[in-house]
Order: structure tokens, then C-alpha cells, then sequence
């Protein structure tokens, strides 16, 4: 079957041949032509795409180029009238330049202007020439004036190659050049082609003139422009003899042309690069290239032409400058994404500038209180140890380390206080305050010094000055205290000088008659002519003051405005007062003053300088001034003293708007003086003034001689002298440079004449001020007390009592109860006291102990909440805020929760009772809790009082900070 199945397919295959015989066609042509056929449909096929795509490219090419080319004519022209509008300004601002060149060389006898205000009036003009390299001035020389030309100059007319110039008619020398074209001055314009020809045409034609293209010494291609300057003014009409006369200089500027360019390419940078070619086409045929490439352009790319019409350089034609701009590549970056980068980069700065000020309120308050926690203990049990029986070298040891630890603890509130001021957390206060109070206690502070070092300190507050005022007392305590320390460091001989006065009425405020200054405050260029100066002695201790102001005469005037009894002016609520504090030390050197109020920094920073300090007081104090709306100022003079003044703006408080209540520092005066008169001898004005504003302040009146002998005769009336008030001093007061030991008997003597002769019913009692040790004074003069400076109020209180032999009353303010004092308040209460650190704990309870108090100490928060159960055993608690496990802030919530729970029991109780009265709801559980905190940060005092404290005291505290803290908890006389 197989082979028959084989036979028969080959018979078929024989009939298929023979039929496609007799048809005319073999088997393999019909398949070869199938194929040439489908070749031609793909040849088609591509063809036709790519026919396709290339028209879609021609067309999507050609609205590429039509944009680019709208783009491109748009930022041609944008240049262009930039290009133009610059022009005319530069030409402008040249022939301004010619103008003052005129007037201030010319018409000014001697001349006004020379090449330094030249160079610095053209550099800081230079802005309104955008297209000028440079400008400078070149003057007419005539031969017959070339000699004494150049030997007015000290140099020699040199041509443009510098070589001396020839011998000519006249010369165009350059005297005056900008700082860009320096190298030209000396040089004879007229030396040049292009620069003489440009001279002539212009002083001919009285324009603006420019040469045509030339290179310029900067071996760039250029022209420049010409002004002339005549010495008079001539009319629009003018000769041109008559012109060529009247020329006394050419003002000219260059416009270098590659620099012009590039400068404008960047002034309009955007995405796109452009490629600019400058030609100078005044020759049609054969254009001169002044900046670009004449290499063809690789590919055809668009371009446009801008014609710049900029003058007729020439009599007969015109000098047009073409910018021919080519081709356009867009840039692989983008405008907007370097403004978004921009953005995102400040956006985080901005962050890390917040976390900063974050981190570094927290670093303050981590490092205050690590540093203060341990220095609380050192002075605490100092305190302690100075409370025991000590022999004195011993008691000298502690107390010299407690002085250290204290001066620590103040570098630290300065470092600290410099810190928060420029973080801007520093709040001021607003308290009533006694202004002079706080002086009282400033001069108080460094009376021991004064008197060691032998100088007169003083204060004086004008009557004007309201008794009372509100704001904060710490930090105007602080500035004075800065001032008047650094006075103290510095002065050896002379004297110390507060005043206080009103704005309105005082010649020391910071901006009247204050010297300008070259290196400082005084405007003296060195130290020898500022020593040579002299001014009125006639000054607190006589010696020279570094502010002439401040004399007799000028004070005196301020006297004249107090004894004026018309209200004052102002009728708002603010105060302005002027505080100077004036010393006759050394003085702050010149080179030093621009530096006084920068942080850390000192006159003398050697590792050798006579006196420490750390340079921070007077910046602090800057900063706290104008804080309080104020501003400071000094006047120094090396070798003669420094005068500080500040002002401050403070509230007027009226004395009776003020309540018990209110932590006001007053010092009530005795009224036992009241009435009283006196008879002072100074033949110093000033100082005498600053007695009597003391004695005028217990009440007595006072009047000044200046000598001994007038005194006496005031006393007896002899020689015309007598008194202006009626009744007969009760006390002489004499300065000690008024007084000898030779009149210890002819004074007595003296008087007791006087008395026996009926000219004074009564001895005056004689007093001595004296700046050394009353002690050892009194023994050496026959007078009935000594009253040793300075002067304060309460002191001589004390003195005039027991030198009259007055009874001394006490203030009805200090005839209270115990409760008047730390120890009246504390004596039997019993106080809680929470802190982790033992030594802390220690200090504490001895403190508290000392006044009487029944103490218990914890050392957790959590221990606290188990002894804390209501109804309460503990009158106070005293809670450290930094604390392992529980802190303060927390247990002093959950303390407050408690309260506050038992609080609702209770009138829930009371509610279902009809007979509930106001007794009983006033009689709710609280507390009072005071953080012992050992940093200032005003971040932690919020805190304190967001979670329920009641106030806080910081470590190392001290008595008075301890009364004020616990008052008005524990005092039964004041409401709660």
C-alpha cells in the first residue's frame, strides 16, 4: 500500500506540471513574483513614514524656530532700549560731572576739589554711569604755564606712551581720574589721535562729542566721550573763537565696549545663552567688528539685528553700534528651580534656627542649674558656718570665700542675663519703686571702697523726680550698680557723681552738646590734646570732670528749673529720667571707646592689666537700656575721667494708688528732724548742693557759706552777714578741707563768746564730713560728731540723733508684730522641704531652721505625695523643680488635683446642708508651694506657674528674697 500511495502522488504531481505547461506558466515563477510584490509594499511603506515623520519634524522645527525667533526679537530688543536708555544716562551724569568740575575748581578760591574727592565722589557715583569704564578731568595748559604747571603738580606732562611731552601750543594733562583709570592721570590727552581730534570738536561745538572706535589702553575696543568746561558761562550762540577761549578743561569717560557688553548680558541673565556680536557699521561696506567671533555659527540657528543710534561722531556721518545676536541654546536649568532650591534651603535653615534657640533656652536653664546647685551649697553652709563660733582668722577665711562664691554667682546672672537678651527673653518688671531708695543702697554697697580709696561719692536726685515710680527696680539697680562699680575700679583721686533729673529739664541728655567723636566720645586725636584741654574745676571734688557740662554753671541751671514752681509739662503717665554717673578716673583710651559696650571685651585685655572684670557689665547695661526705652552714652578723655548717661523711660505712681499689698521697697525717713535748721560750710557749690538735698530730705533746712569766718558772722550778724531764715541753726556742718586743727579752740572759744554776748541763745552743735574713718577722727577734733561719707539719708539720721541727743521714734511701719520679720513669720510653722541633693536639704533646713521653723526634708516628688495627705500638717512647702523619678512640676499637679478633688467633696457636702455659709467655702484646701529653682530662665518661672506653684525662690536664696517669697502666705496681717 505504501508504494502505491507513492506511485499515485507522483502521477498527480505529473498531471499538475503538464496542465501548468500547456497554461504558459512553471511552478517557481508565481512564487518569485509574490515576493517582488511584497518587497514593493515595504519599500512603499517606509517611503511614506519617513516622508511622514520628516514633515512632522519640518513643521514641529519650524514653530520651534518661529517661538524662538519671537523670543529672541522680544530679549533683542529689551537689551537694546536698556542699552540706549543707559547711554543717555551716562551722558547725562558726564556732563553733570563737567558742571560740578567747574564750580568747585573753578569758581571756588582755593579749590574745593582735589583727586581724593574726586576718585571718592566718581566711585560712589559710578552707579549712575552703567556703561562708562571710567571718567576723568584733563585741564587746558597753554605752553607758556606748562613750567609752573608741573611744578605745582610735582610730576611732568607725559604723552600717551609715557615719554615727556614734546613742545606744543597747549596740553590736555589729566589731574583728575576716577579709581578704575588711575594709570591715565598725567597723561596729555592731546597726545592721543582719536583724543585730540575728540578735544577740538568739542570745545569748538560746546556738545558731547565721541571718537570714532579705537583701542583703548585697556587693549579693548572702545570710544570715549568728551565734554568740554568752560570758565564762563556762554550763550547757546557762542563764537567758536570765543569757546576755544573761554576752555578751561575736558571732563571725558570711556565706554570699552567688550566690558559694556558682557556687563548687560549679565544684568539680564535668564535661560537662555545668547552669543552677541558688536560691529560698528559708520562704513556700510566694511563693518568693523568691536566684540564677538566672525567664526560662522555652526548650524543655522535665529538671529536678529538691533540698530543703536548713539550720536554723530563724525561731520558727516553717524556712529551706530549693531548688536548681531545668534543663535539660542536652551539651558539645562531652570530659573524657577534655583528659586524653589533657594526656598527649600532657608526653610530649613529657618528650622534649625528655631531648634537652636530651643536647645539653647534649655542649655541655659541645664547649666544655671548645675552650676547654681552646688554653689548654694558652698554659700549656704558658709552662711552656716558663719553663724558659729569662729576665731577671727577663721571667720576671715569664710568670710572671704563667701564673698567669692557670691562674686561667681553674679558672673554667672551676667553671663546669663547677656544670654537671655539675645535669645529675647528678658522681661522687665513693673513694680512701684523708691528711686532713691535703691541709690541709698547703690552708695551703701561701695561706701567701704570709696572711703578706702579716699574719693567723694555722691547722689543727687532733682525734687522734680517723683518719690515714687513703677518699673522694674532689679534691673535700673543693676545699670547703676554697673556704672558705678566700673567708676570705683577705675578712679583712684577725685570723685564719684550720680544725678537723676528729668528729661524736659536736663542738659546732660544723651544727644545735647555732645562732642562728635573721631575714635570715641570726645573727638580728640590723641591723648596728649586731650589731657592739654582744660575746663571749670569748679566740680564736686575740684578735679577735672571729662564732660564740660558738668559744673557750677550748668547745675546751677538745673537748680533754677526745680525752684520753678510751675507744674510739669507733661501730662502723660511716662517719665523720662537722665542718669549720669561721672568719675575723675582714668579715663578709657581712644583707640578703645568704639568697643566699651561690646560683649566681653576691655580697654586693656592684656594677661598683665591692672584691673579685672570680665567686659560684660557695660553691655548688659546697654541692652537693659534700651529695653527700657532709653539709650546710653559716654564721655571719656584719657587720664581725666569718663561720664556715662542713660536715659529710661519708667510710669509716675502716685503714693496713695498703692496698696499694703504691693512688695513696694520703701525706706520711710524719721519726722523727728522736721523744722530743724542747720548751717553748712563748703566753699565747693556743688557738693554743698549734694549735702543739702540729704539734709533736705529728713526735713531740716540748711544754709551754705564758704568759709569759717562767715559762719561766724552769719551767726553773730556782724559785718552785714546774717541769715535768711529766722531761726538760729541748731548743728554748723563743715566740710574737713574747711577745717584745721587750729580751730579746734578759737571756734569754741568763739562761740561760747558769741553766747555769752547774747548772739546766739544756744551752741550750734558742730559736725565734721569727712571722707576717713569717723573713729579716729573724733578723737583728734574737738567737735561734737564726725559724719563720714558718703552721704545717705538713713546715716545721717542715725548721726543727727545721737549728736542732738534726739529720741529716736520708731516708723509706725515697723511698729507691727513679730510678723515684721523673717523670723516672726517662720517662728513655729511647720515647712516641708523636697530635694534630692542632701547638701541642698541641709542648707535648707538650717536656714529655715535658724528663723525658728519646724522643717521636714524629703527627697522625691513621691515622698512628698505620701507626707502631703489632707487635711494638711505642713504650713509651706518649698519644692525643687529638678528631681529623679517625680520632678517638682509634677508633684506639685498632682497636689493640686488632690486639693482640687477634696475641694469638690467638700461643697458637695456643703450643698446638701441648708445652713452653708461663706465661712465655709472660704475654707478650701491650698497649699502654698515655692519652687527652689536654681536657674532664671523666664521659660521656667511660666512653668512654675502653669502647674500650680505659688511662687518661686531661687538658690542660694537670702533672708530678704525669703520674706518676700513667704509673706503673703504665712503673714496673718496680709490677705492671702
Amino acid at each position: 500500500m505504501g508504494l502505491g500511495g507513492g506511485v499515485g502522488e507522483a502521477a498527480a504531481v505529473s498531471a499538475a506540471e503538464e496542465a501548468g505547461k500547456e497554461d504558459g506558466e512553471g511552478p517557481g515563477r508565481g512564487w518569485r513574483g509574490k515576493v517582488r510584490l511584497s518587497r514593493v509594499v515595504a519599500v512603499v511603506w517606509v517611503l511614506g513614514a519617513a516622508a511622514f515623520w520628516a514633515a512632522q519634524h519640518c513643521g514641529f522645527r519650524r514653530a520651534a524656530i518661529s517661538k524662538a525667533e519671537e523670543g529672541l526679537v522680544s530679549m533683542c530688543e529689551e537689551r537694546a532700549r536698556m542699552l540706549q536708555d543707559q547711554f543717555a544716562v551716562s551722558v547725562n551724569h558726564v556732563h553733570a560731572l563737567a558742571i560740578l568740575v567747574a564750580t568747585f575748581h573753578y569758581e571756588k578760591h582755593p579749590p574745593a576739589l582735589d583727586q581724593v574727592t574726586f576718585a571718592e565722589y566718581t566711585a560712589r557715583t559710578s552707579f549712575e554711569r552703567p556703561l562708562l569704564s571710567g571718567v576723568a578731568y584733563a585741564q587746558r595748559v597753554v605752553h607758556a604755564y606748562r613750567e609752573s604747571f608741573e611744578r605745582q603738580q610735582g610730576w611732568i606732562i607725559k604723552t600717551m606712551r609715557h615719554e615727556p611731552s614734546p613742545v606744543q601750543d597747549e596740553y590736555a594733562p589729566v589731574i583728575y581720574s576716577q579709581e578704575t583709570v588711575s594709570y591715565i592721570e598725567g597723561l596729555d590727552m592731546m597726545s592721543g589721535e582719536e583724543d585730540r581730534e575728540n578735544i577740538l570738536r568739542s570745545r569748538a561745538s560746546g556738545k558731547a562729542v565721541l571718537t570714532r572706535p579705537f583701542r583703548l589702553m585697556s587693549d579693548h575696543l572702545g570710544v570715549v566721550l568728551t565734554f568740554p568746561v568752560y570758565l564762563d558761562d556762554l550763550t547757546a550762540d557762542a563764537k567758536e573763537e570765543d569757546r576755544v577761549a573761554a576752555t578751561a578743561g575736558y571732563l571725558g569717560g570711556a565706554f570699552d565696549v567688550e566690558s559694556l557688553v558682557e556687563n548687560l548680558l549679565r544684568q539680564l541673565a535668564g535661560n537662555q545663552e545668547l552669543v552677541v556680536n558688536v560691529y560698528d557699521v559708520t562704513n556700510n561696506s566694511n563693518p568693523l567688528l568691536m566684540y564677538g567671533s566672525e567664526v560662522p555659527l555652526g548650524n543655522p540657528s535665529p538671529s536678529h539685528i538691533c540698530m543703536l543710534d548713539f550720536g554723530d561722531p563724525t561731520p558727516s556721518g553717524g556712529f551706530v553700534i549693531c548688536m548681531l545676536v545668534g543663535y539660542i541654546i536652551y539651558a539645562a536649568w531652570s530659573r524657577y528651580d534655583n528659586v524653589k532650591e533657594d526656598c527649600r534651603k532657608m526653610e530649613e535653615l529657618k528650622k534649625r534656627a528655631e531648634a537652636a534657640d530651643v536647645a539653647k533656652s534649655q542649655f541655659l536653664a541645664t547649666v544655671s542649674h548645675e552650676i547654681r546647685t552646688p554653689m548654694n551649697g558652698v554659700l549656704g553652709m558658709l552662711d552656716m558656718l558663719l553663724d558659729t563660733d569662729l576665731k577671727p582668722t577663721q571667720r576671715d577665711y569664710a568670710q572671704t570665700a563667701q564673698f567669692c562664691g557670691k562674686a561667681l554667682i553674679s558672673l554667672i546672672n551676667e553671663v546669663l542675663d547677656r544670654a537671655k537678651i539675645e535669645a529675647g527673653k528678658l522681661d522687665l518688671e513693673s513694680v512701684p519703686f523708691d528711686l532713691r531708695s535703691i541709690l541709698d543702697d547703690i552708695i551703701s554697697l561701695f561706701s567701704s571702697k570709696s572711703r578706702e580709696k579716699g574719693i567723694e561719692l555722691a547722689v543727687y536726685v532733682s525734687e522734680r523726680v517723683p518719690e515714687i515710680l513703677l518699673g522694674d527696680p532689679g534691673r535700673f539697680r543693676q545699670i547703676i550698680t554697673n556704672l558705678v562699680g566700673n567708676s570705683i575700679k577705675f578712679t583712684e583721686r577725685g570723685h564719684i557723681f550720680v544725678q537723676v533729673h528729668l528729661a524736659d529739664h536736663s542738659n546732660l541728655a544723651t544727644e545735647a552738646k555732645v562732642e562728635p567723636v573721631a575714635n570715641g566720645m570726645n573727638g580728640h586725636k590723641n591723648e596728649t590734646t586731650a589731657v592739654a584741654t582744660s575746663v571749670s574745676r569748679n566740680t564736686l571734688s575740684g578735679f577735672e570732670a571729662a564732660d564740660s557740662r558738668n559744673n557750677w554753671e550748668n547745675f546751677k541751671l538745673l537748680l533754677s528749673y526745680e525752684k520753678n514752681e510751675m507744674p510739669y509739662e507733661s501730662v502723660s503717665d511716662k517719665v523720662t529720667l537722665v542718669v549720669s554717673v561721672e568719675d575723675t578716673g582714668i579715663g578709657i583710651p581712644l583707640d578703645a571707646q568704639g568697643k566699651v559696650f561690646t560683649p566681653f571685651m576691655q580697654a586693656d585685655s592684656s594677661t598683665s592689666r591692672t584691673y579685672g572684670g570680665t567686659g560684660i557689665g557695660l553691655s548688659i547695661s546697654k541692652c537693659l537700656v534700651e529695653i527700657m526705652g532709653g539709650q546710653i552714652n559716654f564721655v571719656s578723655r584719657p587720664h581725666v575721667g569718663s561720664t556715662f548717661t542713660f536715659t529710661a523711660v519708667l510710669q509716675r505712681c502716685d503714693k496713695s494708688a498703692v496698696s499694703d499689698n504691693e512688695p513696694v521697697m520703701l525706706h520711710p525717713l524719721p519726722s523727728s528732724f522736721k523744722g530743724l535748721s542747720a548751717l553748712l560750710v563748703d566753699r565747693r557749690p556743688v557738693r554743698a548742693t549734694v549735702t543739702k538735698y540729704h539734709l533736705q530730705r529728713l526735713g531740716i533746712t540748711s544754709e551754705v557759706v564758704a568759709t569759717i569766718e562767715l559762719a561766724l558772722g552769719a551767726l553773730s550778724g556782724r559785718n552785714g552777714h546774717s541769715l535768711a531764715s529766722t531761726k538760729l541753726p541748731c548743728m554748723l556742718l563743715i566740710e574737713s578741707d574747711s577745717w584745721s586743727s587750729k580751730m579746734d579752740v578759737s571756734l569754741r572759744s568763739r562761740l561760747l563768746e558769741m553766747k555769752q554776748n547774747g548772739q546766739t541763745p544756744v551752741l550750734p552743735k558742730i559736725i565734721l564730713l569727712v571722707a576717713a574713718e569717723s573713729d579716729k577722727l573724733k578723737g583728734n577734733y574737738a567737735v561734737d560728731s564726725v559724719i563720714t561719707k558718703p552721704l545717705k539719708a538713713s546715716t545721717l539720721a542715725a548721726c543727727l540723733f545721737q549728736a542732738l541727743g534726739i529720741t529716736q521714734t520708731q516708723p509706725s511701719h515697723e511698729k507691727r508684730d513679730s510678723s515684721g520679720s523673717l523670723r516672726g513669720l517662720l517662728l513655729g510653722k511647720n515647712i516641708l522641704v523636697v530635694d534630692d541633693n542632701k547638701v541642698n536639704l541641709r542648707v535648707a533646713a538650717g536656714t529655715l531652721k535658724k528663723f525658728g521653723a519646724k522643717v521636714e526634708c524629703v527627697k522625691s516628688g513621691k515622698d512628698a505625695l505620701a507626707l502631703l495627705q489632707i487635711p494638711y500638717k505642713f504650713d509651706l512647702c518649698l519644692m525643687d523643680i529638678q528631681m529623679p523619678e517625680m520632678d517638682g512640676f509634677e508633684a506639685t499637679r498632682h497636689i493640686r488635683a488632690m486639693e482640687a478633688k477634696a475641694n469638690e467633696q467638700a461643697d458637695a457636702s456643703n450643698n446638701s446642708h441648708s445652713e452653708t455659709d461663706c465661712t465655709t467655702r472660704a475654707g478650701k484646701w491650698h497649699l502654698p508651694v515655692l519652687a527652689m529653682t536654681a536657674d532664671v530662665i523666664q521659660a521656667t518661672h511660666e512653668e512654675c506657674t502653669k502647674c500650680g506653684m505659688d511662687g518661686y525662690v531661687t538658690k542660694p536664696f537670702e533672708e530678704k528674697q525669703l520674706f518676700q517669697a513667704v509673706q503673703k502666705f504665712l503673714d496673718p496681717g496680709m490677705p492671702s
